[in-house]
């Protein structure tokens, strides 16, 4: 597959400046630079090439290259900003053998510094948009399990529209059973039975007066 070059952004007029050497930690200066009197002047770009970025000084008349910058992130040591202005950098140029110097540049509109600041976070997301499309195409996704597991219940509320027109929350439970007393397996009396009633049995016929001898003779 064939990589073209893609053009990120083009300013026509850039300032370069030669900066003195830092000598504290704390951040560059623009006005320890000589700003009345750039070093050179011309045009700006910034092309990728697949993932690879760089920022190109080039004559604005030929396209002459005066130096080149490969930025690999940003922000980042090959583009950085001063602390005193948003419309002057720090770049950090490099020749083919690998050898490095530091240079100032210069917008002379804020709207250019901004424009460069877009185009190169733009390009560093998509970088990574790409990156982590990549990642979930090559790991496979886990499957969520929603089975139950052994001995595991759920609980359902179930909502009961009432006679009248309420709503109420229906928990299904088991009834206890009621308690039977006693050993024959019967109820228990209604209330207001105290006691029960007795069916008196019939006399008996030995017994009964009508058979009883009225001679006083036969009694003793």
């Amino acid at each position: 597959m064939d990589t073209y070059e893609s053009i990120l952004l083009v300013k026509n007029e850039v300032f370069v400046f030669k900066i003195p050497p830092r000598t504290t930690n704390r951040g560059y200066r623009a006005a320890d630079w000589n700003l009345a009197e750039p070093t050179w002047t011309g045009r700006l770009r910034i092309v990728s090439v697949g993932d690879a970025c760089t920022l190109k000084l080039e004559d604005r008349n030929n396209g002459e290259l005066f130096a080149k910058c490969p930025i690999e992130q940003y922000p980042g040591v090959a583009l950085e900003s001063v602390s005193d202005s948003s419309r002057y950098f720090v770049v950090r140029i490099q020749d083919e053998n690998g050898r490095a110097a530091f240079i100032g540049l210069g917008f002379g509109d804020r709207s250019d510094s901004f424009d460069l600041n877009v185009a190169l976070q733009d390009h560093f997301k998509r970088i990574k948009v790409c990156e982590e499309i990549a990642k979930e195409k090559n790991e496979p996704k886990q499957e969520l399990d929603l089975k139950f597991k052994e001995g595991e219940t759920i609980k359902i509320n179930m909502k009961i529209t009432k006679k009248d027109g309420s709503e109420g929350v229906a928990n299904k439970q088991t009834k206890p059973r009621p308690t039977i007393s006693g050993s024959g397996g019967l109820l228990p009396p209604p209330p207001g039975s105290s006691s029960v009633k007795t069916i008196p049995a019939p006399p008996s016929q030995t017994s009964s007066p009508s058979h009883q001898s009225t001679n006083p003779n036969n009694w003793g």
